[in-house]
């Protein structure tokens, strides 16, 4: 524990005791003990931080009927939320505060409709075998505001360019929240390495040093209240909407994955592989597994109705960093798994996702290809933009859901994710999305009036 620069270590004895202190030390009156509603949406209650002690007993109670997805009824016992001292973290952007989260129960019970329980009963699984998952996700975001009009713009306005990408600009013109960012997150503890402007105007990816499966969708949830908090005191929206314009990349988040042992060596890498990938045969089964469920896991990585605007086939003149087909590669972008060496690259998720459901998937998902021992098909290592939809088929090669209903299909039919992360809720998941895409549909666009007013 450091009390100078805020990073919290739990210790195995005393840790009520020593985190009473910590909080002391910084001047925190209060906690927000969070969790997530099915679609990763961050719930929170403050709590007076000399309630601590029952927050880690009783835990802090919740109408779980006002919480989408967990299908409760105003009947049913509360939800309460057990407040595990391992994921304490002060909030830099808010002296004061500080957050915590943990394990959900109802009547005493694990409650099967929290994600963070469906992350941690798939790592369990793992942690049965002695291995631990290593995830690291990049997300990206826009930087927004609206003009006199009303209008969405990038929060700069000078940044204009038709490719934007690593312009310099882009970051020398918004420091005010890049750096902001990056001090929040290495005051708790999250090690920044890069920060970059991307493909796209207003658009920013920050990545931080992998970590335990868990802890990185922890991560992700902190990150993401970091930028809607810093940028809401500098006037400006931090978006993780999927798709903001027809003319522009999508944010993506893509999840890093590599499987340790209990000595921390990485079971994903072998050098001796002849394909110069370095992956193992246990790796090679993982993909295989992901690869076999891809079309189900697109509606837990991609689970917006915006999120289907973002996976479209790019051409020359504007690339698409969304890759659409189920195939892996060499360091190919155009794939859903891109191989970095000695670990995979899941390429198809994007910045709306629940991090602990999209984890857990990508868990289950692998297992069942190393469980069954399956077969991964050749890695394919060109340009599937440089080729017809025709050709690519004739390769054998698929594409993943065009569209949320597609995807909600695929994933309704797949007994193994469904047994994996619990049928209640999956079904939970997939009635609340289906209600979003039927929302989605009764709506008319601006598109549809521009052309249609006068058409016919």
């Amino acid at each position: 524990m450091s009390e100078v620069s805020g990073i919290w270590v739990c210790p195995e004895n005393n840790a009520l005791e020593a985190a009473q202190n910590f909080l002391t030390a910084h001047q925190v009156s209060y906690l927000l003990v969070q969790f997530v509603d099915m679609h990763g949406s961050v719930k929170s209650k403050s709590v007076p931080v000399e309630c601590l002690e029952g927050l880690t007993i009783e835990g802090a109670g919740f109408a779980g009927a006002a919480v989408q997805g967990f299908d409760m009824s105003p009947q049913d016992p509360e939800y309460m939320l057990i407040a595990d001292l391992k994921t304490l973290r002060l909030l830099p952007w808010m002296p004061g505060y500080a957050s915590l989260r943990g394990e959900g129960t109802v009547a005493g019970e694990i409650c099967h409709m929290d994600s963070r329980n469906v992350l941690a009963a798939q790592t369990e699984r793992l942690q049965r075998r002695g291995w631990r998952m290593m995830t690291g996700l990049e997300p990206e975001l826009y930087l927004l505001r609206r003009d006199e009009n009303g209008a969405v713009v990038p929060f700069d306005s000078t940044d204009v360019m038709k490719h934007p990408a690593y312009d310099y600009r882009g970051i020398t013109r918004n420091t005010e929240f890049l750096e902001g960012m990056h001090q929040s997150l290495k005051k708790v503890g999250l090690e920044v390495y890069q920060i970059d402007h991307e493909d796209a105007n207003g658009q920013f990816e920050m990545n931080f040093k992998y970590d335990e499966a868990m802890q990185s969708a922890d991560n992700i949830l902190f990150f993401k209240m970091a930028a809607r908090e810093i940028a809401n005191n500098m006037g400006a929206i931090a978006s993780f909407l999927p798709k903001l314009n027809a003319d522009t990349t999508g944010n993506g988040m893509h999840v890093h994955c590599s499987m340790v042992d209990g000595s921390g060596t990485n079971l994903f890498q072998d050098d001796s592989d002849p394909s110069g990938m370095g992956l193992s045969k246990l790796a090679y089964h993982f993909i295989a597994g992901v690869m076999q469920h891809a079309k189900a896991l697109c509606a837990l990585l991609c689970p917006s109705v915006n999120s289907y605007k973002r996976l479209m086939v790019g051409t020359a003149e504007r690339p698409s960093w969304a890759p659409v087909f189920i195939a892996y590669g060499d360091n190919n972008r155009s794939a859903m798994v891109r191989i970095p060496y000695g670990r995979l690259e899941v390429r198809i998720g994007d910045s709306a996702m629940n991090p602990y459901l999209a984890t857990a998937a990508i868990i289950a998902a692998g297992l069942d290809g190393v469980d069954r021992e399956l077969a991964a098909p050749e890695p394919q290592s060109l340009n599937f933009y440089d080729l017809s939809l025709q050709a690519i088929a004739d390769m054998g090669v698929e594409r993943l859901p065009e569209n949320l209903n597609d995807a909600l299909d695929e994933l309704d039919a797949d007994s193994v994710l469904k047994d994996a992360l619990g049928p209640d809720l999956v079904n939970s998941f997939i009635k609340l999305k289906r209600h979003e895409w039927h929302e989605y549909h009764r709506a008319v666009s601006e598109w549809e009036i521009e052309r249609y007013l006068t058409f016919y």
